[in-house]
């Protein structure tokens, strides 16, 4: 892990990010910086309880789109490449690589689960079963 980070104003400065009360906020920025050099991290309980977090304020990060939570209970921070863009002989790889093989790098930067491996996420952030009851 990396001494130091960085956090791009378009991702904290955004309404969505703005909304969220302070605690989420600070939650999501301690986060940032006990992160691997991909964006990933082991211990996220570690870093709630530490930071004076609730669990209600990583719930709201997951529901928001900021981390992606996993059943191993590794996370990995979706805005991750926009807020630190580190030389390629610089970066350490993650040792989460079950987790890393679930993600996709979209274009832009951002992480997002693929589709195939979208009942493999927890689901203790967000339902997987979105459909109204049939009649």
């Amino acid at each position: 892990m990396a001494n130091r980070r960085m956090f791009s104003l378009d991702v904290v400065e955004s309404d969505a990010f703005l909304n969220m009360p302070a605690t989420t906020q600070n939650l999501y920025f301690h986060m940032g910086m006990h992160a691997d050099d991909e964006g990933f991290l082991g211990s996220p309980q570690r870093v709630i309880r530490t930071v004076g977090a609730t669990n209600d304020d990583f719930h709201l990060l997951c529901v928001k789109g900021f981390v992606i939570p996993f059943q191993s209970g590794v996370i990995v921070i979706s805005h991750w490449n926009l807020n630190n863009q580190l030389r390629k002989d610089r970066v350490k790889s993650t040792v989460y690589l079950e987790e890393k093989s679930q993600i996709q790098r979209l274009e832009n930067g951002i992480y997002c689960p693929l589709t195939g491996y979208d009942n493999q996420l927890t689901t203790n952030c967000q339902p997987n079963d979105n459909q109204l009851p049939t009649k």
